[in-house]
C-alpha cells in the first residue's frame, strides 16, 4: 500500500511532488523519493523516513524540472532499510525511473529470468526493482530509437503485463522525454489521472488517490483503467491504449475500509460514503444479534472508524463521543514493521477520556481488527478508564486470510481471526461482546447499486485470491519471508553488514 505520484508540469514541479507526497504519506511512513528531469539530467533523492524528515530545503532547491515521479513507501517486500527506498533507476535505454504500488506475486520467478536470460543484475530484496528491470529489458528489446514513440511504450507495457503477476499501479519517468502509468489487468491498486489547465499550457498528474490531485490543484479526470497504460510526453500531450488482453476491474475493497483517505474517490467510489454505508449496515447487524443491547455510548477508534462509528450510533439512537485522543506524531500502528513497535505505540498514540467511559457500558467500533494487539489494549484502557462494560464492533468482516497484494498481511498466524470463531477473538481482546460486519453487506456497502463492480479483491476476508496463482506453497513461502521476525533478522543482517 504505498503512495506513488508523477507530474508533468509547465513549470518546476519538485515542490509539488513533494506536497503530494504528504497529502498520500498515510499510505507509508518507512521512506519517500522524488526524481525529477531537467535538462536531460536525472535528479533524484530518496531515504528512509516521513516525507518531511527525506527532504530538506536543500534538496528541494535542487530537485528542479519541469516533470517528475515520487513515491512514499510501506514496506510489505525486502525491508526498511534505505536501500530500498523508491523510485528505482536504470540507465539504459534513455534512463529510466519507477515507483510502483503493489506486489509481484512471481517475483522470485521473475529474478531468475532477468539474471539468466535478461543478463540484469537485481540489487535489493523489493519487487518495484524486478518490475523496473523487466519495463527496461522489454523496452530496450524493441530496440527504440531517439525518438521515442508511445507505441513502443505501449507495446512494453503489453509485455510487462504478460510477464508480471499480482497487482500494481505503477509512474515512470524516462528522463528527458515524459512520464509513463500503468496499472495491472485487474485493477487491484488505485491509480487516478489528474488535469490541470495554466496561461503556459496542459499538465498532467498521476496518484494513487485523488486527495493528492485535488490538493495540488489539479482536477480529477479519470481513473487509469486495468490493463491500461498512460503517457504524457515532454510536450504535454497525453496518450493511453489499453495493453491488457482481458481487463476486468476488481479492485481491493480493503482500500475502502482501512487504507485510502475518506475524502478520495476510488474508481468512481467516494470512500467517505462507503464507511458511511458501512456504518449503517454494521448497526443493522447489531440489532439483529443484539436487540435488547444496553450500550451506553459509541466511541470510534481514530481515525479511520469515525465516519462509521457515528453511522452506527445514529441508527442504534445512542450517543456518539469521542472517547479517545490521538497523538498526531505517532503513525499508522497497522502500517508499522514489527509486533512490539505496534504494541509499544498503541498507548503512545492514543489517550482516553475517563468521563465518557466512566460508569457507562460502551460500544468501540473500529475499521477492521487484524492482528487484535491494538483492540486488546484499548479494550484495557476503555475498563481502566471506567467502563462498566466494553463492547466491540467492526466494520470489515474477520480478517482470516494473508493478503499477498500489497498489504502487510502476509502471515496467516499473525491475524487474530485465523483459525478462531467469533466467540475466542471476543475472548482474546478481551471483549463483553464483539459483531463483525458480514463480506456480503460490506461489498454492498462500497458498491451499493448505482455502481457496476462485479468483484473486489477481499482475499484477507474470503481466501480467494483473484489472479489465479495463489497457492499454499506461495503462502508458506510468504510467511517464512515476511512474518515479523524474519523482517527483524533481515533488518540486523543488513546493519552488520
Amino acid at each position: 500500500m504505498c503512495g506513488v505520484l508523477g507530474i508533468v508540469g509547465s513549470s518546476a514541479v519538485g515542490h509539488r511532488l513533494y506536497d503530494g507526497l504528504t497529502l498520500l504519506q498515510h499510505r507509508g511512513q518507512d521512506a519517500a523519493g522524488i526524481a525529477t528531469s531537467a535538462q536531460g539530467k536525472l535528479i533524484l533523492r530518496k531515504g528512509a523516513g516521513l516525507v518531511r524528515d527525506v527532504f530538506t530545503a536543500d534538496h528541494m532547491a535542487r530537485l528542479d524540472g519541469d516533470m517528475g515521479i515520487a513515491h512514499t513507501r510501506y514496506p510489505t517486500a525486502g525491508t526498511s532499510a534505505s536501500a530500498e527506498a523508491q523510485p528505482f533507476y536504470v540507465n539504459s535505454p534513455y534512463g529510466i525511473v519507477m515507483a510502483h504500488n503493489g506486489n509481484l506475486t512471481n517475483a522470485e520467478e521473475l529474478k531468475r529470468e532477468l539474471f539468466e536470460s535478461d543478463l540484469r543484475h537485481i540489487n535489493t530484496r523489493s519487487d518495484s526493482e524486478v518490475l523496473l528491470n523487466v519495463f527496461a529489458h522489454e523496452l530496450q528489446a524493441r530496440n527504440p530509437d531517439t525518438q521515442l514513440k508511445p507505441s513502443d511504450l505501449f507495446a512494453t507495457v503489453e509485455a510487462v503485463h504478460r510477464r508480471c503477476k499480482g497487482a500494481y499501479a505503477v509512474v515512470g519517468m524516462l528522463v528527458g522525454r515524459g512520464v509513463v502509468a500503468f496499472r495491472d489487468p485487474l485493477g487491484i491498486r488505485p491509480l487516478t489521472i489528474g488535469v490541470r489547465h495554466t496561461d503556459a499550457g496542459t499538465e498532467y498528474a498521476i496518484a494513487s488517490e485523488s486527495v493528492a490531485l485535488q490538493g495540488l490543484g489539479f482536477a480529477m479526470l479519470r481513473d487509469v483503467a486495468p490493463g491500461e497504460a498512460v503517457y504524457v510526453d515532454v510536450a504535454g500531450e497525453l496518450h493511453a491504449q489499453q495493453c491488457a488482453a482481458k481487463p476486468a476491474l476488481t479492485p481491493c475493497i480493503f482500500e475502502y475500509v482501512y487504507l485510502a483517505r475518506p475524502d478520495s474517490i476510488i474508481d468512481k467510489i467516494s470512500v467517505h460514503k462507503s464507511r458511511l454505508r458501512m456504518g449503517e449496515r454494521l448497526a443493522r447487524k447489531i440489532l439483529r444479534e443484539r436487540p435488547d443491547h444496553d450500550i451506553d455510548v459509541v466511541i470510534p477508534i481514530p481515525d479511520t472508524s469515525r465516519t462509521a462509528a457515528m453511522e452506527v450510533a445514529y441508527h442504534l439512537g445512542v450517543k456518539y463521543r469521542e472517547g479517545f485522543i490521538k497523538n498526531r506524531y505517532i503513525g499508522r500502528t497497522f502500517i508499522m514493521p514489527g509486533q512490539n513497535l505496534r504494541k509499544n505505540s498503541v498507548r503512545q498514540k492514543l489517550s482516553p477520556i475517563d468521563l465518557e467511559f466512566k460508569g457507562k457500558n460502551c460500544l468501540l467500533v473500529d475499521d477492521s481488527i487484524v492482528r487484535g494487539t491494538t483492540s486488546n489494549q484499548i479494550i484495557e484502557m476503555a475498563r481502566d478508564s471506567g467502563a462498566k462494560q466494553v463492547y466491540m464492533a467492526s466494520a470489515a468482516p474477520p480478517v482470516r486470510h494473508p493478503n499477498v497484494y500489497g498489504i502487510d498481511m502476509p502471515a496467516a498466524n499473525e491475524l487474530i481471526a485465523h483459525d478462531r470463531t467469533v466467540e475466542q477473538i471476543q475472548e482474546k481482546i478481551g471483549a463483553d461482546w464483539l459483531v463483525y460486519q458480514d463480506l456480503s453487506d460490506l461489498i454492498e456497502a462500497i458498491r451499493y447499486d448505482k455502481h457496476p463492480i462485479a468483484e473486489f479483491e477481499s482475499c484477507c476476508f474470503d481466501g480467494k485470491y483473484v489472479t489465479g496463482d495463489v497457492d499454499q506453497a506461495y503462502l508458506n513461502s510468504l510467511q517464512q519471508a515476511r512474518n515479523d521476525s524474519s523482517k527483524q533478522k533481515v533488518s540486523e543482517d543488513l546493519q552488520v553488514l
